[in-house]
């Protein structure tokens, strides 16, 4: 499972959510609705430059609508917690989307006026991400034949862009968006190459590889917050801080490799907006790096330095500041649970008695919950005497009761978060592999343990 928990957080921004409107609405200029099939929550959020527009809360028939005036044409975010997904929402558009969030993106259907440019996104996100392992097993050719491949591919969905396009007359905006949605992730890729080669190149042969680049915008304000975009110029400033004895995936975690990243998006990239946004993308690279918290307070100098966004700024300080709240010997922030008999508790009230491993799971990833049982019913009969809590990502429900009853859990011991924005906030939840080890007292012993990593049983 990708890290979706960390978009999740990239995405909406911890300090701005809020389901309350923050852009006013006159004029009814577009129109999105739509239903949500198995919900994992009961509201859907709608966001524009990360920055909430409204919280719209589902019906007795799991929809929700929302009409917007004054509409600034361009990508818009709706997030159905813990998933999301960027759409184009224009002026005239009446769109309907319709999605099971047992499996997000792959059900995800858009119909009405302004449907084909969102289909088109949704269908090259998931034609590239179905890619990914076929190309991932190409990365030992040499560069050559490595571009060959990735022009192949960029040729099929350039004719596909063709048609689409031809049928549908796109505007300016959704033409940069729609095209942006295949050039980008395939640039990514080829950046992506060139890191896990290295940087021992002959400079003939650099020249030549990296020559797509001279097709690419560096200053695109309209895709300043649209992730395929983003995921690319991040690659770029990273190969571009490579030095020519370093090797990408040994220093990526290093902190001084996250401050030449920082000093390469100043000389780099100029716009504003996009180079704030970038630099807070760095930022929790860094900060997530739980390991070199004791270095977070040189980098975030440099940080402060480089970013203009006051709002950033607090954010980032404030996830800093809850980072060092999950260290070892505090104890473990108190949020609100659900328990099995679906009422409200606090988390202090478990925490308190006997040594506890707390694990994570998702009702809408349930390959990676079964994989989690089988570690956990190992890991059961090594340490007995630990008391063993799964929390689920979203409310229970009857089936969720069902499912852990199948799979033979302890019902007594299983809760879920009610307020995700509050306990990954709190908890720094950013991956689902998250475990947190606590002594007898309920104070951390570890505050970003890994489930999945076998040495884990060495910490308890």
């Amino acid at each position: 499972m990708r890290n979706f928990l960390i978009f999740v957080l990239l995405f909406h921004n911890i300090l701005f959510f809020s389901c309350k409107s923050e852009i006013n609405l006159n004029d009814k200029d577009a129109f999105l609705g739509g239903q949500i099939v198995n919900p994992s929550s009961n509201y859907v959020t709608l966001y524009k430059n990360n920055i909430s527009i409204d919280c719209l809360l589902l019906d007795s028939n799991n929809s929700f609508e929302i009409e917007l005036s004054d509409i600034k044409s361009g990508i818009y975010k709706v997030e159905h917690i813990p998933e999301y997904q960027s759409i184009i929402i224009e002026s005239g558009d009446s769109l309907w989307m319709r999605a099971n969030s047992s499996d997000f993106n792959k059900s995800i259907f858009f119909s009405g006026i302004g449907s084909s440019k969102n289909n088109f996104l949704m269908d090259m996100k998931l034609k590239i991400d179905e890619e990914s392992q076929f190309l991932s097993s190409k990365y030992s050719l040499n560069s050559d034949d490595f571009s060959n491949i990735i022009d192949s591919l960029l040729i099929q969905k350039k004719k596909s862009w063709i048609k689409m396009d031809s049928i549908n007359n796109l505007t300016k905006i959704a033409q940069k968006i729609t095209m942006a949605s295949y050039v980008y992730p395939y640039a990514t890729i080829r950046e992506r190459y060139s890191l896990l080669r290295g940087t021992n190149w002959t400079t003939n042969k650099d020249s030549i590889y990296f020559n797509y680049r001279r097709f690419l915008n560096f200053e695109e304000k309209d895709l300043a917050f649209f992730e395929p975009y983003i995921n690319y110029v991040i690659n770029f400033l990273n190969e571009k801080s490579l030095d020519s004895s370093m090797y990408y995936f040994k220093h990526k975690k290093n902190t001084n490799f996250n401050i030449k990243r920082l000093q390469t998006l100043e000389n780099e990239i100029s716009g504003r907006e996009l180079k704030n946004n970038l630099a807070r993308a760095i930022a929790y690279d860094e900060i997530f790096n739980f390991k070199n918290h004791l270095d977070h307070e040189n980098f975030l100098q440099y940080y402060f330095a480089i970013n203009t966004n006051t709002m950033f700024l607090a954010e980032i300080l404030n996830l800093h500041n809850d980072i060092k709240k999950m260290s070892k010997g505090f104890y473990l922030p108190e949020i609100n649970l659900q328990n099995s008999n679906l009422d409200s508790v606090s988390s202090n009230s478990i925490f308190n008695n006997k040594k506890t491993l707390i694990y994570f799971w998702s009702q809408t990833q349930m390959n990676h919950y079964g994989k989690t049982i089988k570690i956990l019913n190992k890991i059961k009969k090594i340490k007995p005497e630990y008391q063993y809590v799964g929390i689920s990502l979203q409310p229970l429900n009857q089936l969720a009761i069902d499912v852990n009853k199948m799979m033979k859990q302890e019902i007594e011991n299983q809760y879920a978060i009610i307020d995700f924005e509050e306990a990954s906030k709190k908890w720094i939840i950013s991956l689902i592999n998250k475990a947190i080890i606590l002594d007898s007292k309920g104070r951390i012993v570890n505050g970003f343990a890994n489930f999945f990593d076998p040495s884990i049983i060495n910490q308890l």
